[in-house]
């Protein structure tokens, strides 16, 4: 009997080696706070694969955890199914290490704001973009997750500085689809186009914004809120009015009072102040009542009392 002959099926077929990287084949999150998680479940909704990196074993597990109870909520509430939840999350990793962001062409800086003064740390933020820098190839995209920061001053130490980009997601409205994107002083226009590629990969509308503190989005919305809050103080109607008239009278989908509460008035208001320092008009400097919430430690949704009262669950209490 002639001996049979075994020929390596991949000296034929499709190797992994042959393969051309797809655009956008893995994406990254450094950080997974509530605004990271709000990209992770986007992301990997939209098939992407998605690693995030985390300080903490039990930081990646509580990330992963919300993230799958946001899913349930769709679930219950916008017709996922339970077998698309389970592909979302095999496609969604976390990690202790920059180095297993080494093959992604696309990560975003999502640092989590501090938690007794809201603010976002630029040089921390700064020392993340330059280990991103050393672990990815040369033309990965680094993005920051922000609405205040300049993201010229976050590039200017890198090597390779066209590569990075600014995005702002709206955490409050996620269903409403919409990003902001800011090109910053070395943004190449390559970038800027991957960018609107990924954008339409995740089904969202983009708005391009030039560099500026609060951009579209937040100086609109902190001139409404610190209004309210001075209707709130003149006693002209109360704060479920105030927000009703936006919400039945205007179309919003939630009022100023709620979107603060969600945010987090420690956030709101270190936003506010940037923008306060950033343009020194007092339109944007934060209002009495907000203030008194802030030194309060009244933040809103996380802590169960804001504007509004929550309870454990963070349903709103009526």
């Amino acid at each position: 009997m002639s001996e049979t002959i075994y020929d390596q099926i991949e000296n034929y077929g499709l190797s992994q080696k042959d393969r051309k990287k797809t655009m956008f084949s893995k994406i990254g999150v450094v950080g997974c706070g509530r605004e990271g998680q709000n990209i992770v479940g986007i992301t990997a909704s939209a098939g992407l694969d998605v690693v995030f990196v985390e300080l903490s074993q039990d930081k990646i597990e509580t990330a992963i955890s919300r993230i799958g109870r946001n899913l349930d909520d769709k679930i219950e509430n916008w017709g996922l199914t339970a077998g698309e939840k389970k592909a979302i999350m095999t496609r969604i990793k976390g990690t202790l290490n920059y180095e297993d962001l080494s093959d992604c062409d696309f990560v975003i800086e999502c640092t989590r704001h501090d938690t007794n003064t809201g603010e976002r740390n630029t040089r921390y933020r700064k020392e993340v973009f330059e280990k991103l820098e050393s672990v990815l190839a040369p033309d990965a995209i680094i993005a920051t997750n922000a609405s205040t920061v300049i993201v010229t001053e976050l590039a200017q130490d890198l090597q390779y500085k066209e590569r990075c980009i600014s995005l702002h997601f709206l955490v409050t409205q996620p269903e409403g689809r919409i990003l902001e994107i800011v090109k910053g002083l070395y943004t190449s226009d390559d970038v800027f186009e991957k960018v609107l590629v990924f954008t339409k990969m995740i089904k969202h509308e983009i708005i391009s914004v030039h560099e500026s503190a609060g951009l579209v989005s937040l100086r609109l919305f902190v001139v409404m809120l610190n209004e309210g809050c001075q209707m709130l103080m003149e006693n002209v109607a109360s704060i479920e009015d105030i927000d009703k008239i936006l919400t039945k009278g205007w179309g919003y989908r939630k009022g100023v009072f709620r979107i603060a509460d969600e945010i987090g008035i420690e956030k709101v208001v270190a936003l506010m102040e940037n923008m306060f320092r950033e343009y020194g008009d007092k339109k944007y400097k934060p209002n009495t009542l907000l203030m008194r919430l802030y030194r309060a430690k009244q933040f809103g949704l996380h802590t169960g009392k804001g504007f509004y009262s929550y309870d454990e669950n963070g349903k709103l209490i009526k």
